[in-house]
């Protein structure tokens, strides 16, 4: 197999599996065992003023996202799931993540901001 830019990419993106899963997962326990809120909906580095109130959604999205990551890397390792499809996984995994993640801080500042008023 000779090395080209296809392959260093493809080791990129299953080494980034682990790191990613990693930190969704302790986020998720933070929020869920430790009650740390300060990882909840944030926009801009921030919080929301009612940060307890989004943290099952951060909590469950940050859970799932990596449970599917650590079932990857398993599925990768053990049954050799094919290229296609654990990138399929994977890729959809991390940008379902990343824009809900978006949305949902959006959502509970815009929600603060309202009741502010």
């Amino acid at each position: 197999m000779p090395f080209d830019v296809s392959l260093a990419l493809t080791w990129i993106l299953f080494l980034a599996l682990f790191p990613m899963a990693f930190v969704w997962l302790r986020r998720a326990w933070r929020i869920l065992v430790r009650r740390d809120f300060s990882q909840v909906a944030l926009k801009r580095g921030e919080p929301p003023p009612d940060a307890q109130r989004w943290a099952p959604y951060e909590m469950v999205l940050n859970g799932v996202a990596g449970i599917v990551l650590a079932y990857v890397i398993v599925a990768v390792l053990l049954t050799g799931l094919p290229y296609a499809e654990w990138t399929a996984i994977a890729g959809s995994t991390i940008w379902c993540k990343l824009f809900a993640g978006f949305a949902l801080g959006r959502h509970a500042h815009a929600a603060a901001a309202r009741t502010k008023h």
